[in-house]
């Protein structure tokens, strides 16, 4: 008999359901839920306007050329310092160069740092997180502890230590983000580890003799990644915020490139006469995290309190 027999006949002995493996009907019940999805983002304008510029700036990150059709790198001497206007929505920079092109060319650096950051706190920190709810024991003990330390330097120190060690770049400057945030994810990745690992299910499962792997790849960390998931949603916006701030220090990309935290700190020297330097693009940034934070926000609490 095999194992997945054994699992099935345990559970149906005990008259459990695993709520993992249950799928509604394809048919109605799919249109019903696309409709409650609707509903529940029409009622929200502020979730809709979220989405729209979250979309709009993952668009300009894959595609910047349907935004605008400037060279980021290339400068007009006799048009420097032009205020936003019809021809230059967000006016040009010392050189002439389009602000707006490089804000929309930016944003493929600054989401693609973001990303790759949040890719490594999420496979790292959950690892540990797994490894230490579900094993237990001393494994337990020696990996909260080593969180414990992560947790009691600040994020942007121990990112700027990390990156000052890398070396400079985007990727690099992303892979110290990334283990900076490693400690919340370890958190909330065990906590929900144990939680699960104490449910009838589980303990159903294993008391069918299931093997340790096919009860976590089966009941606990399916049950487990949507807190861990949301997480990610929320650190998106954090991450943002930390990248542009190590490359507004220097440790990014090197120049020309157009990263927004870069933007930002070429534009600070020229506040007196030229505002939108950095105002523009920080309000790019201001809005990203924003319209991210409030994603997160609904689907950590107002979706799941709908459903």
């Amino acid at each position: 008999m095999s194992q997945s027999l054994v699992d099935d006949s345990a559970e149906a002995a005990l008259g459990l359901a695993r709520p993992v493996e249950t799928r509604p009907d394809p048919g109605p019940g799919r249109r019903v839920d696309v409709r409650r999805l609707l509903r529940f983002a029409v009622r929200r304008p502020g979730l809709l306007l979220s989405v729209v510029v979250l979309v709009l700036v993952v668009l300009a990150s894959f595609r910047p050329t349907l935004f605008t059709s400037q060279d980021p790198l290339k400068g007009v001497p006799s048009q420097n310092f032009r205020g936003p206007s019809g021809s230059h929505w967000f006016g040009t920079d010392e050189l002439g160069r389009d602000v707006f092109s490089r804000v929309v060319h930016g944003a493929q650096l600054s989401l693609k740092a973001t990303l790759i950051a949040v890719l490594v706190a999420f496979v790292v920190g959950g690892l540990l997180g797994v490894v230490a709810g579900f094993v237990g024991r001393w494994v337990d003990d020696v990996l909260m502890r080593f969180v414990d330390v992560l947790l009691s330097i600040p994020a942007l120190f121990l990112s700027l230590a990390l990156v000052t060690a890398l070396g400079y770049g985007t990727v690099k400057v992303a892979v110290a983000v990334g283990i900076a945030s490693v400690a919340a994810f370890a958190r909330v990745a065990r906590s929900e580890v144990l939680r699960v690992r104490q449910a009838v299910f589980v303990e159903a499962s294993r008391a069918s003799g299931a093997r340790w792997y096919s009860v976590l790849g089966r009941h606990v960390l399916p049950n487990a990644a949507g807190p861990v998931v949301v997480l990610a949603t929320l650190d998106f916006g954090s991450s943002i915020l930390a990248v542009s701030a190590l490359s507004f220090l220097g440790y990014g990309a090197p120049p020309p490139a157009p990263e927004w935290g870069t933007l930002i700190s070429d534009g600070r020297n020229y506040l007196a006469n030229a505002w939108w330097l950095t105002a523009l693009p920080g309000l790019a940034i201001a809005a990203t995290v924003l319209a991210t934070n409030r994603i997160a926000r609904a689907l950590d609490g107002e979706w799941s309190r709908q459903r």
